[in-house]
């Protein structure tokens, strides 16, 4: 295992946050630049893409085979091009990319509800009825800024539903979603049935309206919303909304990311940050396999595997492997036995999620269950070091707190430290 030799104090930096009036950011951190270099000698990861496998994706079909015992059922395990390590029979293009993955097989999460864990994954606390947490993309936007000043900072790709979104930050940090990448982004230009100036004239009428419910009501909500509109009107505007379109992408690209909704979400993403998005978040869903596991996994896996390793070796290709992180999550794993039905069942004690890019050390196994995969025996990893270590791949505060409305400070990890020992 890799060793740090610097301590917390030195790693700590003074922030201030000064007011930014420029879309929907609102704050940037002041950052003393050298001090951090003196501490963070590799490159800064700008960006983040976000797979997440909804619905619960088993371990032991994906990235912790446990072949040759009952735990693997059907499913087989294969060789990488990583000596000792293997994967499940159905990520064969990925096991030819393991040299580039730091798999962390020893994940485990509070609650094996699937709401719940999704929102203890995407934001590091569990629900509460008095405060809505902000998921990672909007955090990342509060602490580094937009990267691009007309795009959004955040988007949200194959389904937003349930999504914990801005939380308290507020609208101007919405995370953009788009239902399908093929779609775009949907009702992007104004009504065919204006012309612009009359167009202009009626957001003319409604800014009128809101000056004056803003004087009304000031707070930081009402303020939100107006900076989200003012950004998207931006966005109409802007020949940047042609990142959205992926059929400006050779065919050839596009084939190999696959003919499906996850292998072209992944491709808009590699677009998406590409022109300046700090976070895209791509959904897989379906992972929920209670019954017929071994009937209904392979075709998705198969979508998973040729998706994320197009990705990476798009992004290789494109000279942006090393300043964008590729993350791999998921609510909790799935159960080591075969129920009645063929299927696994929730088991939030052992999963695994995957790191790629972004200065992390590739070829690395982090982690480990047991034989049979019931229980984490070596390096547990909670949900909040998780994402710490997001943040510290992009060198942001992870241990800097931001106030809710009522007052509370919440940091990015919920206080867990960042797994430093993956990066190089």
């Amino acid at each position: 295992m890799l060793v740090n030799n610097f301590n917390d104090a030195d790693r700590r930096c003074f922030m201030s946050n000064v007011a930014r009036g420029l879309l929907g950011v609102s704050f940037l951190p002041l950052i003393d630049s050298q001090a951090r270099a003196a501490t963070r000698p590799r490159k800064k990861v700008k960006h983040v893409i976000y797979l997440y496998m909804a619905g619960a994706m088993s371990q032991f079909e994906t990235f912790d085979p446990k072949p040759g015992t009952d735990s693997q059922g059907q499913g087989g395990a294969i060789d990488t091009n990583v000596a000792g390590v293997q994967l499940s029979e159905y990520l064969p293009e990925l096991a030819k990319l393991t040299d580039r993955l730091a798999i962390i097989r020893s994940m485990g999460t509070e609650t094996g509800a699937h709401e719940q864990a999704s929102y203890v994954m995407r934001t590091s606390y569990r629900p509460i009825a008095s405060t809505r947490h902000p998921s990672l993309g909007p955090w990342i936007q509060r602490l580094a800024g937009k990267g691009n000043p007309v795009l959004p900072g955040s988007v949200v790709i194959g389904g937003a539903s349930g999504h914990p979104g801005s939380g308290y930050l507020g609208a101007q940090f919405m995370p953009v979603p788009i239902g399908r990448a093929r779609d775009g982004l949907q009702n992007s230009k104004p009504p065919k049935y204006l012309s612009e100036a009359q167009f202009d004239h009626r957001m003319e009428l409604a800014e009128r309206f809101d000056r004056t419910f803003e004087k009304k009501f000031p707070t930081t909500e009402v303020a939100g919303y107006t900076k989200l509109y003012a950004e998207a009107i931006r966005l109409m505007r802007s020949d940047d909304l042609l990142v959205f379109d992926i059929t400006k992408e050779r065919k050839q690209v596009r084939e190999a990311y696959g003919n499906h909704n996850f292998g072209q979400g992944c491709l808009l993403a590699r677009r998406l940050v590409q022109n300046g998005v700090k976070f895209v978040e791509v959904r897989l869903g379906g992972w929920d396999d209670h019954r017929s596991i071994f009937n209904n996994l392979p075709n998705r896996a198969a979508q998973f595997d040729q998706g994320m390793s197009s990705l990476l070796r798009d992004l290789k290709s494109q000279g942006m492997l090393e300043e964008t992180l590729v993350v791999v999550a998921t609510e909790f794993g799935r159960t080591p036995t075969i129920n009645q039905n063929v299927g696994r069942d929730h088991y939030p004690s052992a999963f695994s999620c995957v790191l790629a890019g972004g200065g992390i050390n590739g070829g690395t196994v982090y982690g480990a269950t047991d034989k049979l995969g019931e229980n984490v025996e070596k390096d547990p990893v909670t949900v909040g070091e998780f994402n710490s270590t997001i943040a510290y791949a992009m060198d942001l505060p992870y241990d800097e707190g931001i106030y809710s409305p009522d007052g509370r400070p919440f940091t990015i990890g919920n206080g867990d430290e960042p797994l430093k020992a993956l990066f190089a």
